[in-house]
């Protein structure tokens, strides 16, 4: 899939299935074996949800997907997004290494997982929980950390 969260290991799409569907297998092609882009895109043109990532420029220093190991080089220019989406007000990242580049872009600190606080011109800024199986967290309860984000955004 080109597309966000393409690989079926991570949590992302089943966790945004359980959401908004009470199905962590909605957002399945119907082989069961790959996501339905179709379908992700159709959710988040309707919810009104833009993803991005958060470095511009990155730099893997080993050959994994792990975060630890990633150098942004040139972080996203996040204000002129904000600015092509002026009804955006929230911003959630998904780990620590993303939260870290909001909050160096922002000028604010790290918000406590699944707690958000606010930036200059109201923006809000959300630290969730890393959506990646590596997190030892379980999907239902990353679940209601992200629901409880979309409730407060108006989302869900």
């Amino acid at each position: 899939m080109d597309f966000y969260y393409p690989n079926r290991t991570n949590d992302f799409w089943y966790m945004m299935g359980l959401i908004f569907f009470h199905d962590r297998n909605y957002l399945l092609d119907s082989t069961g074996k790959n996501f339905d882009v179709d379908a992700i895109k159709r959710l988040l043109t309707e919810k009104g949800i833009a993803l991005n990532d958060t470095g511009r420029k990155v730099r893997r220093l080993k050959g994994n997907a792990s975060d630890k190991y990633l150098e942004i080089i040139e972080p996203v220019p996040l204000y002129t997004l904000l600015e092509s989406m002026p009804q955006c007000h929230v911003v959630a990242t998904t780990g620590e290494k993303a939260a870290s580049v909001i909050a160096g872009i922002t000028g604010t600190v790290v918000p406590a997982m699944g707690k958000k606080l606010e930036a200059d011109g109201g923006l809000e800024i959300w630290r969730m929980p890393s959506t990646s199986r590596a997190y030892p967290l379980k999907l239902e309860k990353k679940a209601e950390y992200y629901a409880r984000m979309f409730r407060d955004a108006g989302i869900y």
